[in-house]
């Protein structure tokens, strides 16, 4: 596998993004994480999609560690400070669970609370669910578990601007990251913000990963991760711990997903499910309120959660 890593230099002085780089090794490859808080506090993990990094998570992370937890935001493989293959066929939808895998037991995460947004959803989820005894709640914003069948498809206007972006993922000579991250969010990122976003793709061969994701998403039965998400969704109907989701009510892509959430996962009864004004990456629409959001349902702040509908019949 040929790997590529952006120098250092190209992270030099990003605006506000002050954090201490972490590496850890991860199947050979060098994999990189913001860890910010009480090293002892259990962990907030943070984890990003597509074509963002640790980056997107900027206005959250101190926030969060100043509420007393341990915040840590890695770059999935292709992504930010990580380790970069260069061929599109080293990236799979089962490689980025096992990388994800390794990379919390290599850290030895317990006690977790997951935020997960667009392919952060898709590897988190499978990760949580497959190692609950790491995980202790999950919050969710714009993303899901694609299984290939009706109850996770995309509505047909969803579709279409997703099926757009993958077009242009595959086939378009130039990816310009940041402008398409720009486009995803209420606000204009300011000069400083699109470089950062365009920061990690500086190297030759670089965006390899950033291309293969959208074809990656299960959408068809034919899809080879759709065994593992079939059997993940399945535990996802029996996850009985907090799971928040939060939503934001402008993305074109995810909206409804978190209606279908909401009714398959046990854990998301009672819980105050947040409705932000936002793009697809709510992050930079709203950080410092989904921060506020993770921090009261770890503090307990939020309303007491009411029993299923399996539960009362019990």
């Amino acid at each position: 596998m040929n790997t590529v890593r952006t120098p250092d230099e190209c992270f030099a002085d990003l605006e506000d993004y002050p954090f201490e780089p972490h590496y850890v090794e991860v199947d050979g490859l060098r994999m990189h994480y913001v860890d910010e808080g009480d090293r002892s506090a259990a962990p907030v993990l943070m984890l990003h999609g597509e074509p963002t990094w640790s980056y997107l998570y900027r206005h959250m992370i101190p926030l969060c560690a100043a509420a007393g937890s341990r915040v840590i935001a890695p770059d999935l493989v292709g992504f930010g400070k990580s380790d970069k293959p260069t061929a599109r066929r080293d990236y799979s939808y089962q490689r980025h669970v096992d990388w994800m895998t390794s990379f919390i037991e290599t850290l030895d995460l317990t006690g977790i609370t997951l935020f997960c947004q667009d392919w952060g959803s898709l590897i988190g989820l499978r990760v949580a669910v497959e190692h609950e005894h790491r995980f202790a709640r999950i919050v969710i914003g714009n993303g899901g578990l694609p299984t290939g069948i009706r109850r996770m498809r995309l509505a047909p206007l969803n579709a279409i601007a997703f099926l757009s972006w993958r077009t242009c993922a595959t086939f378009s000579p130039v990816l310009p990251v940041s402008r398409i991250v720009d486009f995803g969010c209420l606000k204009t990122l300011s000069p400083g913000e699109r470089r950062a976003y365009d920061a990690p793709f500086a190297a030759t061969g670089s965006m390899a990963g950033a291309r293969a994701f959208p074809r990656l998403v299960p959408l068809t039965s034919r899809n080879p991760a759709i065994p593992a998400n079939l059997a993940a969704w399945g535990k996802l109907g029996r996850w009985e711990k907090p799971f928040l989701t939060v939503f934001s009510d402008r993305d074109p892509i995810t909206r409804g997903l978190d209606r279908a959430l909401q009714r398959h996962v046990p854990g998301a009864s009672g819980q105050p499910h947040f409705t932000p004004h936002g793009g697809h990456f709510l992050q930079e629409d709203a950080g410092p309120e989904l921060a506020q959001k993770v921090n009261e349902l770890i503090a307990g702040a939020s309303p007491p959660r009411r029993p299923s509908d399996r539960e009362a019949v019990s």
